[in-house]
């Protein structure tokens, strides 16, 4: 058995950066760091090239009548700047009290490296264990996992096999409160550029006779929210279903209030749809959001010019029976109606992903058919978690989005349990990410028994 905290911080040090071609050599050592550690543990490891980074696939068989679990994580990481922001450099790991800071620490490579360590322990354990495991690591989840569809639909006959997917690339409020996600969020994400004369000009020489394309551009992203904070675009939310009852009572016991996120946030107040709490819009109701915007002169001082330019990045989160199709063709339609005809525009489209939702067994609402190995694998992580954080899991749907969540349903058939194991202080994608080690810890025992559980009670007739 490895020492899980030594580990992580070698799996840090190596700077997998996928979205940056300058740090191919860091994708290549936490790929191999990675797929070496699981040989190590017993796993027959197979690096499958994709057309970017290579998926690691790496198995422990045995008989058909076992259960089959699919462990996902990924191995890349995002940009580390700003730089000048981290209290130490981001790629050189640092135990401080009981965090460990570095990026990639809570997003994923902490995380990921739970679930291995947890299965090293249990096979030591148990090395005649009844489970088929493999492992399913990437290295482009965070730039949208382009490759990862085909992939699976290339591997699906193998894949398909296996009865659940487990991972943990989702987050919890507190260390003493652990959420089972049950749906996330759905994407689509485009960017509108707003062009008015051929070149930038003089604001006194021209001004006055021509749209800004910086007017027409705010005046647009404007009209796309109405004052009540709805999405202002006829037929976004005609997809969207009611909320569970079931769901709004684990949300009830979420035990932040809205005072607390409030104050977490920093901002003097809320701005949500009208009826909605803050907690219930960021997981009940789709969004659109303004990710970026800029045009003209951006330096110190003035230069008086009407840009020829202007631009806007935008994306929407989508929830259950939303699809990313409809959703980008409704938007679009409304912007070109919008669109003044003084000016020319264009969109361009960027990565999307579908929402995810999955009930868990014993609700009113659960689906009928469900595989008895999916809900022995609920079961063993509701007991797990209450057992090893002394409080039962909150079921709750995420506002994030991890979009080959809904591939791996699509394409495999499989749902997922998704176990949060980052918090909201580990600050995944900003300076001086960290990953609480206690939540490790506990992390490492209550995924040695869930899988010990969906082992002896999931078996296949």
């Amino acid at each position: 058995m490895f020492d899980p905290i030594s580990a992580l911080k070698d799996f840090i040090r190596h700077p997998s950066v996928s979205a940056d071609p300058a740090f191919r050599e860091g994708m290549h050592g936490a790929r191999d760091f990675i797929a070496g550690l699981l040989g190590r543990i017993g796993f027959a490891v197979e690096i499958v090239p994709t057309p970017l980074h290579p998926v690691i696939l790496a198995e422990r068989t045995g008989p058909a009548e076992w259960p089959h679990v699919i462990i996902y994580g990924h191995y890349d990481v995002q940009p580390a700047d700003p730089l000048n922001l981290w209290t130490t450099p981001a790629f050189l790991p640092e135990v401080r009290g009981d965090r460990l800071y570095g990026r990639g620490a809570a997003d994923n490579k902490g995380p990921l490296l739970t679930h291995v360590a947890a299965v090293a322990r249990l096979l030591e354990r148990r090395p005649d264990l009844p489970l088929r495991i493999t492992f399913m690591i990437e290295g482009e989840e965070e730039i949208g996992s382009p490759s990862f569809p085909g992939f699976l639909a290339a591997h699906a006959e193998r894949l398909r096999k296996a009865d659940f997917v487990l991972l943990s690339d989702t987050g919890s409020p507190r260390e003493d409160q652990i959420v089972i996600t049950c749906g996330l969020r759905g994407l689509v994400l485009f960017d509108l550029e707003v062009t008015g004369a051929r070149t930038d000009l003089h604001s006194g020489l021209h001004g006055g006779v021509l749209r800004n394309p910086i007017q027409a551009l705010a005046e647009l992203c404007a009209s796309l929210h109405d004052a009540d904070g709805r999405v202002n675009v006829p037929g976004f939310y005609d997809d969207v279903l009611d909320v569970h009852a079931w769901e709004r009572e684990q949300l009830a016991r979420f035990g932040q209030s809205a005072e607390e996120y409030r104050a977490f946030l920093g901002i003097p107040a809320f701005y949500t749809a009208k009826g909605f709490t803050p907690f219930e819009a960021t997981r009940f109701l789709p969004t659109l959001e303004f990710n970026g915007i800029g045009g003209g002169y951006q330096g110190e001082g003035t230069k008086t010019v009407i840009p020829s330019k202007a631009f806007a990045k935008i994306s929407c989160r989508l929830v259950a029976n939303q699809t990313p199709e409809k959703i980008r063709a409704l938007l679009y339609e409304t912007i070109a109606q919008r669109m003044p005809k003084d000016v020319t525009f264009r969109l361009v489209d960027q990565h999307s992903g579908q929402p995810y939702v999955v009930v868990p067994p014993d609700r009113s609402n659960t689906p009928a058919g469900q595989s008895p190995v999916l809900a022995s694998a609920f079961r063993a992580a509701d007991a797990a978690i209450t057992e090893v954080f002394g409080r039962a899991p909150l079921y709750l749907r995420e506002g994030g989005s991890v979009p080959i969540i809904a591939d791996i349903k699509r394409v495999l058939g499989l749902d997922s349990v998704m176990m949060g194991l980052f918090l909201p202080e580990d600050n995944l994608h900003a300076p001086d990410e960290s990953f609480n080690l206690n939540v490790m810890r506990k992390g490492m025992a209550a995924s040695e028994r869930i899988l010990e559980g969906v082992a002896v009670g999931g078996r296949r007739s």
